[in-house]
């Protein structure tokens, strides 16, 4: 069983996160949706409602499961059994940065592979730094994110 790890911090999921994790489902036999515990960031949603909001817009795939971790990715792949890490690449830029967390990652287990998938072009220029700004001004993210999630969003700036 070809079983990956997608992680993020999903603060908050959009499209551009739902393209990938429809895209990598369809790859692997397992997607494990992994939501990064950071406590250095200041994040607009809990862990519990990312994962909540992840579980209710990915319900029409079978073969997933959303989960949420913290301390190092590569040691959490181990611990859920997933052979791939699928990172998703918006530009060149990302693409640096990735690869050295992919290099490290492969000395750290070498049982563990990296896969890129490049984003969805009408998705390469969102992340949920921009929904955020967008939100906090009261803009329209209709585009951005699903529309389930759009008041949950706004709630968070009123």
């Amino acid at each position: 069983m070809k079983r990956a790890i997608y992680p993020g911090s999903f603060d908050p999921v959009t499209f551009g996160h739902l393209d990938m994790i429809e895209r990598s489902a369809q790859i692997v036999d397992e997607l494990v949706v992994a939501v990064l515990i950071n406590s250095a960031k200041n994040p607009l949603f809990s862990v519990k409602e990312r994962v909540s909001m992840l579980e209710e817009i990915t319900g029409h795939i079978s073969n997933i499961r959303i989960t949420s971790f913290n301390g190092l990715l590569i040691d959490y792949a181990q611990e859920v059994e997933a052979s791939i890490i699928i990172r998703g690449l918006r530009a060149v830029t990302d693409f640096e940065y990735e690869l050295q967390i992919a290099q490290t990652n492969r000395i750290i287990n070498s049982q563990v592979d990296t896969i890129f998938l490049t984003t969805s072009l009408e998705y390469a220029y969102l992340s949920s730094t921009i929904v955020k700004e967008v939100a906090s001004y009261g803009g329209d993210i209709s585009h951005f994110v699903p529309e389930q999630l759009m008041d949950r969003i706004y709630a968070k700036y009123r």
